[in-house]
């Protein structure tokens, strides 16, 4: 509570006023501060720093499982980067993309209401293009390209679908979600599934093939992360994973020891030309680099590990441990 003046403290604060050693305007510079400031509604910034690197760490990885799955669909290289997130009104990104942009409308549950990927119609182009077997090096005016024929949409839409999977997979270090491509369009005024003045999130992407650059967006509204926030949180997240390390751990050993490794123990090695290969008889003796009486070499995935000695256990040939290449092993 803030201090109450007493009335002596008033007359000495008006005295001072009066008399220039206390200027109005410093006054004025306080009560400006406590004023109310404006708030616009359309644009309700409510995600924190926290939430933004955590989407950055997530669309980062994205990025790079995108590049990969459109490179294999058009076989060609891909580079895609993240280069902004923002938070705007679903009306201000439909007045930024061209109309003949090509949308997909997907759901990711358990994330809340629709989200869209949206491809410029420049890069719609490329990829149709690289596809239906045309060159890399094509020059594309998407000023002339006002619609996609069902042909081009459906050939866009396997690109997508691949998209999506790597949005899936890019979200699991977070949480497991199940997307599923609802539909795609070919006029970003046609979805009805946003309001246009709902909040979202919009991630913008360059994605650079044969040296040309184009862009693509994913449009996720806020009301989508309401039910995650706690996954967003970095703190969080350190948190549950120091929590449930242990039990990691014990996973990781578990499924260790069920790895199936090749183990091989070598006789020794010798030197001989393809002739006497082909006039090897049966009964024939080849002399090795190793005396009879020398420990053999166990190898394990091709790395020395082990000394043996050869002999039989229950009728089947088997070699004992006799020492542990540590050093030869690298271990």
């Amino acid at each position: 509570m803030k201090e109450v003046l007493s009335q002596q403290e008033i007359d000495s604060l008006l005295k001072a006023i009066n008399s220039g050693q206390l200027p109005t305007e410093e006054l004025t510079e306080r009560e400006d501060r406590n004023k109310v400031k404006p708030y616009d509604f359309r644009r309700p910034f409510k995600l924190s720093r926290e939430y933004i690197d955590s989407l950055y760490m997530v669309f980062e990885n994205f990025s790079k499982l995108s590049s990969i799955s459109i490179s294999n669909q058009i076989l060609t290289n891909v580079d895609m980067k993240i280069i902004a997130i923002e938070q705007i009104s679903f009306e201000e990104f439909l007045r930024s993309v061209p109309l003949s942009t090509v949308v997909g409308l997907f759901r990711s549950r358990p994330l809340l209401s629709n989200q869209l990927l949206a491809l410029s119609p420049t890069l719609c182009l490329q990829i149709i293009e690289l596809m239906c077997g045309g060159v890399s090096s094509a020059s594309y005016d998407e000023a002339n390209k006002t619609d996609f024929t069902d042909i081009e949409i459906t050939i866009l839409e396997e690109v997508i679908i691949g998209i999506l999977k790597s949005f899936t997979n890019a979200w699991s270090e977070i949480l497991e979600i199940e997307t599923e491509l609802e539909s795609v369009e070919s006029n970003p005024q046609t979805v009805q599934a946003i309001s246009p003045n709902e909040p979202v999130v919009l991630m913008t992407f360059s994605v650079e093939i044969s040296e040309q650059k184009n862009y693509m967006n994913i449009c996720i509204p806020y009301l989508s992360f309401d039910n995650i926030m706690d996954n967003l949180s970095l703190r969080n997240r350190f948190q549950n994973n120091q929590g449930s390390m242990d039990e990691y751990r014990g996973l990781i050993e578990k499924h260790m020891m069920n790895v199936t490794v090749d183990v091989e123990v070598g006789l020794g090695k010798s030197i001989i030309t393809v002739g006497d290969i082909l006039q090897l008889e049966k009964g024939d003796i080849i002399q090795l680099d190793m005396n009879i009486n020398d420990p053999l070499k166990m190898y394990v995935e091709e790395i020395e590990y082990y000394l043996v000695k050869p002999g039989q256990v229950d009728g089947k040939l088997a070699v004992e441990v006799v020492e542990y290449l540590e050093e030869e092993g690298g271990m």
